[in-house]
């Protein structure tokens, strides 16, 4: 394994003293593991296997922060047990935390820090998750852009971009009767083959690029081929494979998480009304899965009045409010309950009235518009998955 190092070190110290100390550690820990270390520049940090800060001395936490818009997360800080390499060390992964980054400092015995070198190895090396992106995020997402790169290197979530073309040219050589479901959906039938053909092509792009989910700039089918891809999302959702509407990135890895830690990929949904007195929000959006409905109808997607969607009556029960920002270095999560199913017919399909602790949020810093809904209380376990990001 190949770890760069590249060391921090107060100027008031001793260098040549602090070096032979870097030896001495460098060759206790390779006595536990097959390691490789060498001292990098910055511009060549992120090509090894593993990359390291070695905080040498106390006093090294200016020399971090002028390198550090070289830097990117996860942060690994490798320290003594002398000259306040340790106190350093926590300073600045007190700086880290408190700015939400992932930091961690590996201090310890010899042994213990190869068997973490070995274990942080192992988790990088673990297989990429593809998540397909079909079509750009819609117009109107302004702030719900995601770095492609970052996902990459802080998730390990590969976010393709696919053509919406794509998507269209599946839809004119699908078969409707390649849509399973076993119980009856009573609707137009020519509309209903329409959704059923958008359903299969989804399930095509899964199997074609591999993809653990996907979200798809859905408006754009209104005009191309004059159906909705609600029901195909609602069947996606419902098989567990994550998919959410309007090209909504951060929605569709905050399902994604939600499914990894929760087994369900949850309900994207609008707030639509708040009552800061009530502490309420309204929820509502046309793609809910099919097995969160204790109930359903089968209708049209409610800005077009065209297509088909689902509107689901939803248990009143615990739920989880779940949403991660676009820049991927916070989230939001909050339980509450359902409280009530509604029925305005000037709100998307589904429509829930949740009670929540606080909803300041929603009004003063949220992340986007949409959000995801799961069953039951979870927040404790949200907080505990994600903390290794941060």
């Amino acid at each position: 394994m190949k770890i760069a190092l590249f060391p921090i070190v107060s100027s008031l110290h001793n260098e040549s003293v602090i070096d032979n100390q870097t030896l001495a550690l460098i060759d206790e820990i390779k006595q536990h593991g097959e390691f490789e270390f060498y001292i990098s520049s910055l511009d060549e940090l992120y090509d090894s296997d593993l990359s390291l800060i070695l905080v040498q001395s106390g006093g090294s936490e200016a020399a971090f922060l002028a390198i550090k818009k070289h830097l990117h997360a996860p942060y690994y800080l490798l320290t003594y047990g002398t000259n306040n390499s340790l106190a350093a060390s926590m300073e600045i992964l007190s700086y880290l935390k408190n700015n939400n980054e992932a930091a961690e400092i590996l201090h310890g015995s010899p042994k213990y820090i190869a068997k973490r070198l070995q274990d942080l190895k192992n988790h990088q090396e673990k297989a990429i998750v593809n998540l397909g992106i079909v079509g750009k995020p819609s117009d109107w997402l302004i702030a719900s852009h995601v770095d492609k790169e970052q996902c990459l290197k802080r998730f390990n979530i590969n976010l393709i971009d696919i053509p919406i073309s794509e998507l269209t040219d599946l839809f004119e050589q699908a078969d409707a009767a390649d849509f399973i479901y076993t119980k009856l959906l009573v609707f137009d039938q020519y509309e209903l083959n329409q959704a059923k053909k958008v359903s299969v092509s989804f399930r095509q792009l899964i199997d074609n690029y591999q993809l653990e989910g996907l979200t798809v700039r859905c408006f754009d089918l209104l005009s191309s081929i004059h159906t909705t891809g609600c029901l195909g999302l609602s069947f996606l959702n419902k098989d567990g494979i994550v998919g959410t509407c309007e090209g909504d990135v951060p929605a569709m890895l905050s399902m994604y998480f939600l499914k990894k830690i929760t087994g369900q990929c949850g309900f994207q949904a609008n707030p639509s009304q708040i009552n800061m007195e009530a502490k309420t929000v309204v929820l509502a959006h046309c793609t809910l899965p099919l097995n969160m409905a204790t109930d359903f109808i089968v209708t049209t997607h409610f800005e077009s009045g065209i297509g088909v969607a689902l509107k689901g009556t939803m248990q009143l029960t615990p739920i989880t409010v779940f949403k991660l920002s676009n820049d991927l270095k916070h989230y939001y999560v909050e339980e509450g309950s359902i409280i009530a199913n509604l029925d305005n017919p000037n709100l998307c399909r589904t429509q829930i009235l949740i009670q929540l602790p606080d909803v300041k949020y929603f009004l003063s810093a949220p992340f986007g518009n949409h959000h995801i809904v799961v069953y039951g209380s979870y927040k404790k376990a949200i907080e505990e998955y994600m903390q290794k990001y941060w």
